[in-house]
């Protein structure tokens, strides 16, 4: 199976704000950049769209002109108490405290990591089972480097524990194509 994930465009938010799971909208100029360079580069096509549920992404698909559909599992991770706070203001001995146990700690209260892994390895699993030849997803950082390393092999926890200590590097509306 071919994938190709986007990341979302830009939100329109300050700088600097942990905003995981918040629905947080992108920013009309990121979005009409974002959505330009995918029709440049021909996508869709014919490709399944699917997107999460996130204003930021659902409304960048859904400017593609294809039908969507929206999968919760592609959500960006929850973060709790930590969400749209600064992450300057992220007491740093919780933030240590994720970094010593990246699978099982709950950042401000949210999911770990293994459980976003899990949702995100179940629709994996679930697409790859439909026998689709390709599949356009327009999600998150976190949701792309869970797919990124659930690619590269290894079992569940080896694979969120790699993509949880990966370097963030994915730009706003990046494109990253797997092939199986």
């Amino acid at each position: 199976m071919r994938l190709i994930l986007v990341r979302h465009p830009q939100p329109d938010i300050v700088p600097g704000l942990c905003y995981g799971r918040t629905d947080v909208a992108a920013s009309a100029a990121a979005l009409s950049l974002v959505t330009a360079k995918l029709r440049e580069a021909g996508l869709p096509g014919a490709l399944p769209v699917y997107a999460s549920p996130l204003t930021r992404c659902a409304v960048a698909a859904g400017a593609l002109g294809a039908p969507v559909k929206l999968d919760a599992r592609l959500a960006e991770m929850d973060f709790g108490t930590w969400e749209m706070r600064s992450w300057e203001d992220i007491p740093r001995t919780e933030v240590d405290a994720w970094a010593a146990d990246l699978l099982h700690y709950r950042p401000g209260g949210g999911e770990n990591v293994l459980e976003v892994a899990r949702r995100v390895a179940a629709f994996r699993d679930e697409l790859r089972a439909s026998s689709l030849p390709a599949a356009l997803l327009i999600c998150h950082a976190g949701t792309i480097r869970l797919l990124c390393s659930l690619h590269a092999g290894g079992g569940l926890e080896q694979a969120a524990l790699r993509a949880a200590s990966s370097a963030h590097r994915i730009a706003y509306g990046e494109v990253i194509e797997l092939k199986d």
